[in-house]
């Protein structure tokens, strides 16, 4: 079985409808776990039971704090309690910059990057002692494309690999890209392959797998 992000048969509203929900933890062997939306907009809030936030925090934040929107290579943060930005509170939506830290309430601290010049996908860092649910080291806001690999710019940063790992959208499809041979659910491909809903993609030096949430 193929990952569609959408359903093309039901038109392009449904289609957006559903890729708007979808989520997946991405697990990087020796480097980390990490939660990637794949929503133009994401939603943080509380960890609770029946939680439909994109984002769970454990944290002393609200249900449903605030939301960050992607439009074209802008980030921008809806605040919906308090957010402080840059030392200041922010009421309405205003844009993210690389580098930018987020509180949330009175102790969540994120930091905003937007590392890869030619991607418009971001990162959340968390600056406090607090994590999502479940647990990750990071959120990744999945634009086009998430590259994974040994440079500084990366949107995951793995150091001991050789090249980089690109995974991206092609059509309402999710795929992936590395130069040589991969290998995927236990097929061999060459520089690229479409992945399933829990695929798990090898190389000669890395070995990644996707789980949806």
């Amino acid at each position: 079985m193929r990952w569609r992000l959408g359903n093309g048969k039901r038109g392009t509203d449904v289609s957006n409808q559903v890729q708007s929900k979808r989520r997946m933890l991405l697990w990087v062997d020796a480097v980390g776990g990490f939660l990637v939306c794949l929503s133009p907009e994401t939603t943080l809030g509380q960890a609770l039971p029946a939680s439909d936030v994109d984002i769970p925090l454990s944290a002393d934040v609200s249900r449903r704090h605030a939301a960050i929107r992607r439009q074209s290579d802008e980030y921008v943060i809806d605040p919906w309690h308090p957010v402080f930005l840059r030392g200041h509170q922010v009421k309405q939506p205003t844009p993210l910059r690389d580098g930018d830290r987020l509180s949330l309430g009175e102790s969540m601290e994120i930091e905003f990057r937007k590392p890869h010049a030619l991607s418009a996908t971001a990162r959340l860092i968390f600056g406090s002692r607090h994590s999502t649910q479940p647990a990750s080291d990071g959120v990744v806001l999945m634009g086009e494309s998430l590259v994974m690999g040994p440079q500084a710019h990366n949107h995951v940063i793995c150091r001991e690999w050789a090249n980089d790992l690109i995974l991206f959208r092609r059509g309402n499809q999710l795929w992936c890209r590395t130069p040589g041979t991969i290998h995927v659910d236990g097929q061999t491909f060459e520089e690229e392959a479409c992945l399933g809903p829990n695929s798990h993609v090898e190389g000669d030096d890395f070995s990644v797998s996707l789980e949806m949430l």
